[in-house]
């Protein structure tokens, strides 16, 4: 099994990056991995931690209608370039954290997605340079009030609400190009969305090549890759399950504002 990168906190409120070993148990590194923290000789047991989502960036950029036939169910063209948008930090939550369901909307939908984690300072790099600058991969969940897309004909607040980027549960580092990627709903058998990450429209090297040319990315930054087809609403109460093979499992569940 790849090494699994998690970002924790204590009962004391401290936050450390560590390796997740098989028995749950966490080596403590002594910095974010990307910034070339070691394995330190501290080992957490299980109940001495839980999981945060596996970083904290300056900025989440995620890209739009990146598989073609999320694009048509969206009933638009494929984008001649990557269709770029931010999400604030604060949207981020953990595996197992509540979506809050926004009182102003009245359709919220799921979209799950590869999530690339930025290792380096990347400025105007090409596709073949982008290869380095990645550090790893996790999962995503593109949380998006729907309604709010089209009634705002743009993309802050639909997509920027608090808790609408679940995150994790954890990074690794290599990915299979074939790798599966599939969202299930409550305890539905069959998969909401399917699809194999090779499918992108963009590629992760070219998405990193072409966002860098417009800013610079700092390293622990999230690029989300788009949704493939299938996207759905989801209600209070429902339990979206989001799985990537290499990755692992990030299942979040639903509930009213606060």
């Amino acid at each position: 099994m790849a090494q699994r990168y998690v970002r924790i906190k204590t009962p004391q409120a401290q936050i450390y990056y560590g390796l997740l070993q098989l028995n749950r148990t966490v080596q403590v590194l002594d910095a974010p991995p990307w910034l070339g923290g070691q394995p330190t000789e501290t080992i957490l047991e299980a109940e001495e931690y839980y999981l945060l989502a596996p970083c904290a960036p300056s900025k989440i950029i995620a890209v739009g209608k990146n598989y073609a036939n999320h694009a048509a169910e969206m009933g638009t063209a494929v984008p001649d370039e990557p269709l770029l948008f931010l999400k604030p930090p604060t949207t981020i939550v953990a595996d197992h954290q509540a979506i809050h369901y926004p009182s102003q909307s009245q359709r919220l939908d799921y979209e799950g997605e590869l999530a690339i984690i930025m290792g380096d300072r990347t400025r105007n790099c090409s596709p073949e340079q982008a290869q380095n600058k990645i550090w790893g991969y996790t999962i995503a969940n593109d949380v998006t009030a729907r309604d709010l897309q089209r009634k705002d004909n743009q993309w802050t607040r639909a997509k920027g609400f608090d808790t609408f980027c679940p995150l994790g549960p954890w990074i690794v580092r290599e990915l299979s190009a074939g790798a599966k990627l599939q969202t299930f709903l409550n305890d539905e058998p069959e998969p909401r969305q399917s699809a194999t990450v090779d499918c992108m429209v963009f590629s992760p090297d070219d998405l990193v090549s072409y966002i860098s040319g417009i800013m610079t990315l700092l390293p622990g930054d999230i690029i989300l890759t788009g949704t493939p087809e299938g996207i759905a609403p989801m209600a209070k109460g429902d339990r979206v399950r989001i799985e990537i093979e290499g990755i692992g499992i990030l299942e979040n569940y639903v509930e009213g504002d606060t």
